[in-house]
């Protein structure tokens, strides 16, 4: 009832600049499903509209499928964009995760879907690091105890023995092919970078927002290993909110396959603008730049046309 409190009237201050064509929030750490329910239920009330001014909004009410999935689908999607340029894929990969949130759990999913093994995941005490590969049933597991009870990850090795639990500690010591961070800001040093090149990582992938550090891009650039920055690799959980206000739009609700199909088309659009504007002279694709480009030449484009104003 706190938290229900504590939305309703976090909407009554914020509603006047809210609208379908004007601002339109979502969630993120903390704020999932049942938050952005009682803001909208507050929205309703106080508007006496209907209309998709908050997404991520449960399926009763205007919400998308594939919108939960969305973030974490969509970093892999593009990692599997990444890895096509080098002629490669995610399957048979090892695969480093952090995080047992939203974006971590089904960064997992979409990974053991195509083929590659998950070997760590973590939460804010520690990480687990399973040497079998956290499998459809262990990951069915991590959903249930964060989803419903609420616990911590360490509770996993007790329910596999195999498995180790490190506190205190983010998994990238571990050896692995790829990393994709999945948990927060800052989660990747310069000393962990060094330690991912260091064991064979050939791609990091950021599902996280902002997870590497500044000295932690410079290593992976100067190691020239495929490096995304997560406003490419991290941009389908927007891109999924911007699919659930058109489906509120046309009042219909499409199937989760049309949503992730649409899903795994605009990551390929963003990784082939991020490689027109980010491949330098020697052939590598500097992520950050062509991200970087491309989102200021979209903008840049679209102010000059509507002038001065």
């Amino acid at each position: 009832a706190e938290i229900m409190r504590f939305c309703q009237a976090f909407m009554l201050e914020l509603w006047h600049n809210l609208g379908p064509d004007q601002d339109v929030p979502a969630g993120d750490i903390g704020v999932g499903g049942r938050e952005v329910g009682y803001m909208f239920g507050m929205y309703k009330k106080l508007t006496r509209e209907f209309s998709g001014v908050l997404t991520g909004k449960g399926l009763e009410f205007g919400g998308s499928l594939i919108r939960p999935e969305a973030t974490g689908y969509g970093n892999v999607y593009f990692l599997q964009e990444m890895l096509k340029t080098k002629g490669d894929t995610v399957k048979g990969k090892k695969v480093l995760i952090s995080g047992a949130g939203n974006v971590a759990q089904y960064t997992a999913e979409k990974v053991l879907q195509l083929g590659g093994t998950v070997l760590t995941m973590s939460d804010s005490d520690g990480y687990i690091y399973d040497p079998d590969g956290i499998d459809r049933e262990k990951l069915d597991y991590i959903m249930e105890l964060k989803n419903i009870y609420r616990g911590r990850i360490k509770e996993y090795v007790e329910k596999y023995p195999t498995a180790k639990y490190v506190a205190g500690a983010k998994p990238w010591n571990e050896k692995a092919d790829i990393a994709l961070p999945s948990a927060t800001q800052n989660e990747i040093s310069e000393d962990a970078a060094k330690a991912l090149v260091a064991n064979g990582v050939i791609a990091v992938s950021e599902g996280a927002n902002m997870p590497s550090t500044p000295g932690a891009i410079r290593v992976f650039q100067e190691a020239k290993i495929l490096y995304s920055p997560g406003k490419a690799s991290n941009a389908g959980g927007v891109s999924v909110s911007g699919l659930e206000m058109s489906q509120n739009s046309e009042r219909l609700s499409w199937t989760s396959e049309e949503v992730d199909q649409r899903l795994h088309a605009i990551m390929e659009n963003i990784h082939a603008n991020c490689v027109k504007y980010g491949t330098e002279p020697d052939g590598y694709v500097n992520y950050v730049k062509g991200a970087n480009v491309a989102g200021f030449m979209k903008v840049a484009k679209a102010m000059m046309a509507q002038g001065i104003v």
